[in-house]
């Protein structure tokens, strides 16, 4: 039987192939389990607060507003285009063919560093719940050579039990990742309430510098902007499964804002009791093990396990959600022919509707990038940094688009959703809010590319993950630009994007 669904999708020029079975709930734990609060906050804490201190915490709302800006526009895009492979859709269609194809490449390649770098974020945990989960040498601390070591360990079997659900059937992977929001939640509510109730000092330590990497004040909430920067990503992720959900017109929009909205309240409330609840700010405990030392130390070893173990529980979800988003924008540039091994990753089974050749290819280059760590701990920052850069430009390639468009008058929200209601739209603060999302998204691209030697190359003798980010970034565009070039040799004709459709 056609749906209404199902006829919104061929508007596009596509057949429904992908299980229409996601809910509302469905959709925004697509959302929050990428971003995933507990994962992002307990891996790079110890790295905000080792170059902040306290004050770091004020780079959190300031994130929050700058996201919001973007997430908003990306509501608006849900709403018009709800197309599996999100960014590279929605840019395809407010620019042109080949920009759209660009930021696409970017994103998914950025997707398969964030695989990589969620997977690693085990090491945070599970060495804190268990010393036997150490399985490679004795110090479990990632910045250490026998941390950065097991982290890929661990990370690499995280990375074949989440490829195997994506090979399963997407209602089963539905189901853990609700079961696993629905944990992560009630968790993060769970470790807020018990650190804010042992606190040992008063929300005014937020205004205290720690040693900053350079410019004082402003250096510290810079470089400890990261933070914040690194957890409030993914929220697209609503957009990209919007080919299997229901009332996606409808529902998208929504679960974006709301899943990016209670991350960034939850989030935020984590770092600030955290900071609260630390048996001490200077002993140099809170830099190395972050939140796991908070954890244990403020509520007893008991109490900290089982939340740790919660924690466990949001980075397999958080690994396996992000895995899936990039299997989306595999799937949706290769059913375009944009890829090569087209036609076998742009596969569905009809059985299980789920693209299986794009998991594993995401699976295995996830895993292969976690080797970086075993030639330096270093490793593990440069690959987390990185695959902000590249979600942040990815962003930027769709806001920028969007805004040219808006100020020549050419986008409009008009219509209806499945509903009969009128699809969601900024109206006249579409210009301003689009305005503060795109320079918001190019300064933070900037911050964060910024090869510190401080913050990339501490110990020194490692120049390459300075400039670690430049380098794949460069790499991944000469990369995509030979592809296209071989690829312009073999097609006379490369059809452009197509125009816009009235929603």
């Amino acid at each position: 039987m056609t749906t209404t669904d199902d006829r919104s999708l061929e508007e596009f020029g596509y057949r429904q192939e992908l299980h229409r079975s996601l809910g509302r709930y469905a959709s925004f734990a697509a959302g929050f389990s990428f971003i995933s609060v507990l994962t992002t906050v307990f891996q790079f804490f110890a790295f905000g607060y080792s170059f902040g201190g306290p004050v770091f915490f004020w780079a959190w709302p300031a994130v929050l507003i700058g996201q919001l800006t973007v997430a908003a526009c990306f509501a608006e895009l849900a709403a018009r285009y709800p197309i599996s492979g999100a960014i590279y859709q929605w840019s395809s269609r407010l620019s042109n063919a080949s920009f759209g194809w660009f930021a696409g490449w970017i994103m998914v390649i950025g997707q398969i560093v964030v695989v990589a770098a969620a997977a690693l974020a085990l090491q945070m945990v599970l060495p804190a719940l268990w010393s036997g989960f150490q399985l490679v040498g004795d110090d479990p601390a990632p910045t250490s050579p026998d941390g950065a070591a097991n982290a890929a360990v661990l990370g690499v079997i995280l990375l074949a039990l989440t490829t195997l659900v994506n090979l399963v059937d997407n209602r089963v992977m539905s189901v853990i990742n609700r079961v696993g929001v629905t944990a992560e939640i009630i968790g993060a509510v769970l470790i807020v309430v018990l650190l804010l109730t042992h606190s040992k000092r008063s929300p005014g330590i937020t205004f205290h510098t720690g040693t900053a990497a350079g410019g004082g004040l402003f250096g510290a909430l810079l470089v400890g902007s990261f933070t914040a920067a690194y957890v409030m990503i993914g929220f697209d992720s609503a957009g990209e499964m919007s080919e299997e959900t229901r009332l996606p017109r409808r529902t998208a929009p929504r679960t974006i804002l709301t899943a990016l909205g209670a991350a960034g309240l939850l989030g935020g409330l984590v770092v600030l009791g955290g900071l609260l609840a630390a048996p001490s700010l200077g002993d140099g405990q809170l830099a190395v093990d972050g939140l796991s030392y908070v954890l244990t130390s403020s509520l007893g070893d008991g109490v900290g396990r089982v939340l740790l173990a919660d924690v466990v529980v949001a980075i397999a979800v958080a690994t396996l959600a992000i895995q899936t988003a990039a299997c989306r924008m595999l799937f949706s540039m290769a059913r375009d022919g944009q890829l090569p091994f087209a036609r076998r990753l742009s596969r569905v089974d009809p059985r299980t509707g789920m693209p299986s050749a794009p998991a594993v290819v995401v699976g295995v280059l996830a895993a292969a990038l976690l080797l970086l760590d075993f030639a330096s701990p270093d490793a593990f920052l440069a690959i987390g940094t990185t695959c902000i850069v590249m979600l942040y430009l990815a962003y930027a390639m769709v806001t920028g688009p969007l805004l040219v468009r808006r100020l020549r008058g050419r986008f409009t929200v008009a219509g209806t959703d499945e509903t009969g209601a009128p699809l969601f739209s900024l109206g006249r603060w579409g210009v301003p809010v689009n305005t503060l999302a795109v320079l918001y998204g190019l300064a933070m691209t900037v911050n964060l590319a910024w090869p510190r030697a401080a913050v990339y190359d501490p110990t020194g003798g490692h120049w390459y993950f300075r400039w670690f980010t430049v380098l794949f970034l460069g790499a991944t565009v000469v990369l995509g630009a030979a592809y296209r070039v071989r690829r312009a040799r073999t097609v006379v004709i490369e059809p452009e994007a197509a125009e816009p459709v009235p929603a």
